[in-house]
């Protein structure tokens, strides 16, 4: 594999997949440029080299039409602050030749939103799995999107793909384009190769203890991934909304708390998992629970076990945190993946507030912590703990396919693997 800092883009035009599908307001506005800024050394280092840039990323979910609120064109002038250098736009990225041609060294040019065009996600249009001939639209779409993929290969020299918030779907700008070129021209960008290699340390290189902490509403959404981490980690602490599902399982009353009964067998078989492995779970013991789902319900604090009805538990008790405290100051690598409550409400964030903390400290004393998801993130940052932490990811998907131990087809299309 071709590392991006040996090669040299010298009077090449390099293609690159950026993730810059950034929130925006209503007007337009975006509303927080980390996405941008996480692709600057990248873009920045094939630049320095004197090479020209055809940037390329999605925003949304246009579903393959055409949605002026989710333009491209909105962040150009973002991009080219951030770039020191004025960026081109292209309004249609399939027909972007003469521009991309017309690119000298130093030059930057956008391309519109990758969504527009329903090749790009690769997905038949009109037509359900279940109906008839579904199999051989699907054969169509998939010549369509070799096509759409090539198309993009022909503006430039080289590939790069930096966006590993995307790496986990065989779209036709994170995998299939790099079919179209040699082993030498291809490869991960600065970001994509620091959130694999991160990655990579906590499951395969991770000093023990190995403590994961999975936070979130659904057990249905992270089920294979807890049981990926049955087999690598030493502590598992399961918060939020799914831990509710394991508490009815095993005979506790969740009043209105969020649960899904159809997989508590799964939740049962988890836990006698984990005793069969030595793995140490950890559910809470003790939440804050409100009498309806807003910030500024009435709440109380009550056993895990014993919710009244009519109450829902919406954030992580003190007992409960102090005893996930004592596990992750005692870890040495640290995964984290989740809120432990309904972060959204400022009135219920302050259990993943303190597990943001008590991972920074932990991070202080030696340990290795990774945190990626949305909200995990969103915690670090709203208490100015990210650079407190060993890594914060910035795929929350991509992450979470690899801790289950799949191949990301966006990586896997540079690595050969």
């Amino acid at each position: 594999m071709v590392r991006i800092q040996d090669f040299n883009f010298g009077g090449l035009k390099a293609i690159v997949r950026v993730d810059f599908n950034v929130p925006l307001n209503e007007q337009g506005q975006i509303t927080d440029d980390t996405r941008i800024r996480g692709a600057l050394p990248t873009l920045k280092k094939i630049l320095a080299d004197g090479g020209s840039l055809i940037l390329m990323s999605h925003m949304g979910k246009p579903k393959g039409k055409v949605n002026p609120k989710l333009s491209l064109a909105q962040i150009a002038n973002t991009v080219a602050a951030a770039l020191d250098r004025k960026v081109k736009f292209a309004p249609d990225c399939a027909k972007a030749a003469d521009a991309a041609a017309a690119l000298q060294p130093g030059e930057v040019l956008l391309l519109e939103n990758l969504r527009f065009y329903p090749e790009e996600e690769g997905k038949p249009v009109g037509i359900e799995k279940d109906d008839p001939g579904y199999a051989d639209a699907k054969k169509r779409m998939k010549d369509s999107q070799a096509e759409f993929a090539h198309t993009l290969a022909s503006y430039a020299d080289v590939y790069v793909n930096d966006a590993f918030g995307t790496a986990h779907r065989r779209h036709a700008s994170t995998a299939v384009i790099a079919d179209y070129f040699d082993a030498d021209h291809k490869m991960l960008g600065y970001l994509m190769e620091k959130e694999v290699t991160a990655i990579d340390n906590v499951l395969r290189n991770a000093q023990r203890p190995f403590t994961a902490i999975i936070g979130g509403s659904k057990v249905s959404s992270k089920l294979a991934v807890i049981k990926n981490l049955l087999d690598k980690v030493d502590n598992l602490i399961i918060g939020g909304g799914m831990g509710f599902t394991f508490i009815k399982a095993q005979g506790g009353h969740i009043g209105d708390s969020l649960h899904e009964d159809d997989l508590m067998p799964e939740a049962l078989a988890v836990l006698e998992a984990a005793k069969e492995k030595g793995v140490r779970l950890q559910l809470s013991v003790e939440t804050v629970a409100g009498r309806e789902f807003s910030n500024d319900t009435e709440r109380q604090t009550v056993d895990i076990f014993n919710i009244p009805d009519g109450w829902e538990g919406m954030d992580a008790g003190e007992k409960s945190l102090a005893i996930w405290k004592e596990i992750i100051l005692g870890s040495k690598t640290i995964l984290w993946n989740g809120p432990v409550g309904v972060f959204e409400f400022e009135n219920f964030a302050h259990g993943t507030g303190e597990i943001a903390r008590y991972v920074a400290e932990a991070t202080r004393g030696g340990a290795y912590s990774l945190v990626g998801g949305g909200d995990s993130v969103a915690a670090v940052n709203k208490f100015g703990l990210a650079d407190q932490v060993s890594y914060v990811s910035t795929g929350g998907g991509a992450m979470l396919e690899a801790i289950e131990g799949k191949t990301l087809p966006g990586v896997a299309a540079i690595l050969g693997e």
